[in-house]
């Protein structure tokens, strides 16, 4: 009981005594790339980056919603508002979108992560079949899912020459240097829309956030710290991005690279459909 008084009078003192420096004026003329964007929180982002005047790049799934998007963030002033419409589950995909946004751009000053895959049907059922789904292959991979088409390996046991080998030197701030990451082996469509995109879009855009001293921000979760029944999946990919994005901050902080990471963790949400997802499991 004492622990918990200290610590609520400490964040009270924290709260009190916090000096916010934030200028809205920084982020008029601002480069964003901003993903998942169609509905909710990244629908709300890019307004706000809109009415502050930031030029943006935005991308979603679905087209006809990000259409919608695109249109009211003119309405609100951004100067310019490029789309494009990309599947993060593709993963081929991260790099073309970033590299449109520099194409349409000439840079990036912030990447805004907020994109997220659905868990499939049936993955709240308390079962051991509900994880299963974590190795679904995506189709660039599809002996991940049927040995049948495993490629076949020598007697001698040579190296696969898709596997890259793992890195021996510390991370420098290039596309290539988080390659060990991206092997296909690794992969799965859940990881690779809710995990591994986030490293492939953060390995091409980091080059030119070095540049312009720039910012990563990462919508994650209170699930990605605090793990809870019922949302393996989801907590799974969030345990990832903060534990990835947290090490990444030390490695660019030890190699002086000026660029800074806000991982945005969320409280939990009262909404219905969360409730009703849960109910036949309780």
């Amino acid at each position: 009981m004492k622990v918990l008084l200290l610590t609520g009078l400490g964040a009270l003192f924290f709260a009190y005594y916090w000096d916010d420096n934030f200028d809205p004026a920084s982020l008029h003329g601002a480069r964003v790339l901003l993903t998942g964007v169609s509905a909710g929180i990244g629908e709300e982002l890019a307004y706000h980056y809109a009415r502050l005047g930031s030029h943006l790049v935005l991308t979603a799934h679905t087209e006809a919603l990000l259409q919608q998007v695109v249109g009211n963030c003119r309405k609100l002033g951004a100067p310019k508002v490029f789309y494009i419409a990309a599947d993060m589950a593709s993963p081929e995909v991260p790099e073309r979108v970033v590299q449109f946004a520099l194409d349409k751009l000439g840079g990036l000053d912030y990447l805004v992560l907020n994109h997220l895959g659905a868990a499939p049907a049936g993955t709240r059922v308390r079962s051991s079949q509900s994880t299963r789904w974590l190795m679904q292959a995506p189709p660039s991979w599809p002996w991940l899912s049927s040995p049948a088409n495993a490629p076949t390996l020598s007697s001698e046991r040579s190296p696969s020459p898709q596997a890259p080998p793992l890195p021996t030197k510390a991370f420098t701030p290039s596309p290539s240097g988080l390659g060990f990451l991206l092997r296909p082996v690794t992969r799965s469509r859940h990881l690779q829309m809710n995990f591994l995109s986030y490293v492939q879009l953060t390995s091409s855009a980091l080059p030119s956030l070095t540049d312009s001293k720039g910012s990563l921000v990462v919508v994650s979760s209170l699930l990605g710290r605090v793990p809870t029944s019922f949302s393996s999946p989801y907590s799974a990919a969030k345990f990832a991005l903060d534990s990835f994005f947290s090490s990444l901050r030390r490695e660019l902080d030890v190699q002086e690279v000026n660029v800074a990471i806000t991982m945005c963790v969320l409280g939990l949400r009262d909404r219905a459909s969360a409730a009703e997802g849960v109910r036949s499991s309780i």
